[in-house]
């Protein structure tokens, strides 16, 4: 039997991570007034772009027309992407307290840590608990790079001492993996080779040259280092142009992920979502006061409907069609964000009504589930992502605890629910007999709320409550 060559023709569709994708995602991310800083800047660079003054919706006639040329613009932008995760997260910690005031009030917020991002994350993770100290140390161990500052033998002496027999570095290791998932992707590696191999890994497996890009991080970072351009294409048998683009993807990636987290700077809050009372319901709304409008300039628009191929016209075209991306991904991260707050709220209609003791568990799944996307995607929407509701300004984060004191979804309660039950219990105690733990314990349970001891302790610590001996000397 003889082998011939022969040439097939196959078709099909794959996910190219087109810079206006990679665009579409980032904004995703963005807090309002990152948001506001770039829609500035796309203002500013480009000619076809205005402002709608008026905040009027308008419609745009010729503009709005699906050119030959603009017609690769999907009608909806997969979000839901995880190459999203090679961007940094840097987000406020919730806020709140009683407010009254319109839904543009602006607001000063507190910066959250790397540390604190991670741990949050924990807490909503599905762990067993001696998964969840494993993870705790993991977490403890990460620097401000976002590196692994202990080798793994290290941590593991540390937690056989703290009671954990038997515990072997397997263990450890596979605790880490899960910890990796976390935001921003990257974290917890032990190494930049690690590093960056999470971070390829979180993209579409169907993405240009990924295999290439992996194998040259995994077997040839040092060539890279040393910009061996020759040995690169031999051993990845790799044109001139198609390395380019590796290495392009490669120097996209971020070396250092839990440096984002830095800036201790302090930052104003625009909420993005208002939660409104109409008559018996409830309604999560878009702020519209949260973002300046933006429209194609008419004028501009108008002009190229001349079919020449003059430089001019290709200049507007060009701006044409990035500013039709623009306008798209806005859309895009609007429709993303409104479905995430209206998925959050639904659960939490009883905090709306009565507070924080009414707060029901909720963790990244329930959400993901929900609306299908990946938990890591409902953790960027709402970091830095915030609502008015009738009882202040909360980050989206806010509203996610996790289960405590039950073990299906009719007997469990929120951390937050019962963090706030203790505080007012403690609030109405008789200054010279206040409550002790074990008595905080058995109010508790009359309400239904079945929690340990050193629970009650943990969460009146974190409160910054002292003990009842310490409080009745204070009386």
């Amino acid at each position: 039997m003889s082998m011939k060559p022969t040439l097939q023709l196959r078709v099909g569709t794959q996910l190219t991570m087109t810079p206006q994708l990679q665009q579409a995602i980032q904004l995703l991310q963005l807090s309002t007034l990152d948001l506001r800083q770039e829609i500035q800047q796309a203002l500013d660079s480009n000619p076809m772009l205005e402002l709608e003054e008026d905040f009027e919706e308008r419609e745009i006639s010729e503009t709005q027309q699906e050119d030959d040329w603009t017609s690769d613009i999907p009608e909806n932008l997969p979000l839901d992407s995880e190459w999203g995760d090679t961007y940094q997260d840097t987000g406020p910690s919730p806020t709140g307290g009683g407010s009254e005031e319109g839904p543009d009030i602006e607001r000063n917020t507190t910066h959250t840590s790397l540390h604190d991002h991670l741990t949050w994350q924990l807490a909503m993770a599905d762990m067993t608990p001696r998964e969840h100290d494993i993870a705790e140390s993991l977490i403890d161990a990460v620097g401000a790079d976002g590196y692994l500052t202990l080798p793994l033998d290290e941590i593991v002496d540390g937690l056989r001492g703290q009671g954990l027999s038997g515990l072997k570095v397997g263990d450890v290791e596979h605790v880490m993996m899960r910890v990796q998932q976390f935001d921003p992707t990257g974290v917890s590696a032990r190494d930049l080779r690690e590093c960056l191999l999470l971070q390829l890994g979180a993209l579409p497996d169907d993405m240009p040259l990924l295999t290439q890009a992996k194998r040259l991080v995994r077997q040839f970072l040092e060539a890279l280092a040393g910009n061996d351009r020759k040995l690169l294409k031999r051993r990845l048998r790799l044109d001139e142009e198609e390395l380019d683009h590796v290495i392009g993807l490669i120097r996209s990636l971020d070396p250092r992920p839990g440096l984002a987290f830095e800036d201790s700077s302090n930052d104003y809050v625009i909420p993005d979502l208002i939660a409104r009372r109409i008559r018996q319901d409830w309604r999560i709304e878009l702020n519209p006061e949260a973002l300046p409008r933006v429209r194609i300039q008419p004028d501009y628009a108008a002009l190229i409907k001349r079919a020449d191929k003059s430089d001019d016209n290709t200049f507007l075209k060009q701006h044409l069609q990035e500013a039709k991306w623009l306008l798209k991904s806005l859309s895009s991260r609007n429709d993303t964000l409104l479905r995430v707050g209206q998925e959050i709220m639904a659960r939490q209609l009883d905090f709306l009504e009565r507070g924080e003791e009414a707060m029901k568990p909720l963790i990244l799944a329930d959400i993901a589930g929900a609306v299908e996307m990946h938990e890591s995607t409902i953790s960027r929407v709402t970091t830095q992502k915030f609502i008015h509701t009738p009882r202040g300004v909360f980050e989206l984060k806010y509203f996610f605890s996790s289960h405590v004191g039950g073990q299906g979804e009719t007997d469990a309660h929120s951390s937050t629910a019962i963090r706030a039950r203790l505080k007012k219990l403690i609030g109405d105690e008789p200054p010279r007999k206040p409550l002790s733990d074990s008595k905080l314990v058995d109010l508790l349970a009359q309400d239904g709320i079945q929690v340990a001891r050193r629970t009650v302790a943990k969460y009146r610590e974190a409160m910054g409550i002292p003990s009842s001996s310490e409080r009745k000397r204070l009386a």
